[in-house]
């Protein structure tokens, strides 16, 4: 019984259990994330609108997807953009720009304007709003590291185009304060003239995760409790 195969099988036995295990409890992991981020969405939108150019709470990074209002000037002179983004099957660029107001600092996401000729940060002058403007939308917090199969960006002390929405870096670049969340503008029913905001999609819902964490339980009782059986059978 003691056999090399047997050693063999036994050991392939446990270590699949125990990934199975491991998927498992990843699956509960991501489902708490889940919750969690469902009860931020929620909890921000019930909340009133937050007018930056009134005051700025010391907290304001823990206030993602809250409705929020801001008066101030653009400055084009710090612009960048986050390059890989699409308007239906348009490629292009978000055009970020920092806009300033009586109690600081802080970054817009203007919206998609297209690749074409809009490379450098010439280019996107075109797209200037001068004078005061007022902005009004959510909350949001930028994105340090890639996603799953993204690129970082390069570390150099300065970027015009970016791969990821990195709100501290892009703001170092930047020769004044800049608050550590970012504005997303609310988007405008019918608008294709560019900078055409828009406003991410949010499904509130806790996924598939329960079902798989089951699933890979399921496949870790079957391994550990039905390999006994089997060995039975081969005697």
């Amino acid at each position: 019984m003691f056999s090399r195969a047997w050693v063999v099988a036994t050991l392939l036995v446990l270590g699949g259990t125990a990934f199975c295990i491991r998927m498992g409890v990843w699956q509960l992991d991501r489902l708490e994330q889940r919750r969690a981020f469902n009860a931020q969405v929620v909890t921000m939108r019930a909340e009133k609108m937050l007018d930056l150019t009134r005051s700025v709470p010391a907290n304001i990074s823990t206030m993602e997807w809250r409705a929020v209002t801001v008066t101030g000037e653009y400055d084009f002179e710090h612009q960048v953009t986050l390059r890989n983004q699409f308007n239906g099957d348009q490629y292009g660029y978000h055009l970020i720009t920092p806009l300033r107001f009586p109690g600081g600092a802080v970054l817009v996401n203007r919206g998609f304007i297209p690749a074409d000729q809009n490379s450098t940060p010439a280019d996107w002058r075109k797209y200037d709003e001068t004078g005061q403007v007022t902005i009004t939308g959510q909350i949001r917090l930028g994105q340090e590291k890639p996603a799953f199969g993204g690129v970082a960006d390069a570390d150099v002390a300065h970027l015009d185009v970016w791969n990821n929405f990195d709100v501290n870096r892009i703001s170092a670049q930047i020769p004044y304060p800049i608050l550590s969340v970012f504005v997303q503008p609310n988007e405008i029913e019918g608008d294709n003239i560019p900078p055409i905001s828009f406003q991410p999609e949010i499904e509130l819902t806790e996924g598939p995760h329960f079902g798989y964490a089951l699933q890979w339980f399921s496949f870790a009782t079957i391994l550990f409790f039905g390999y006994p059986f089997y060995l039975r059978k081969q005697q």
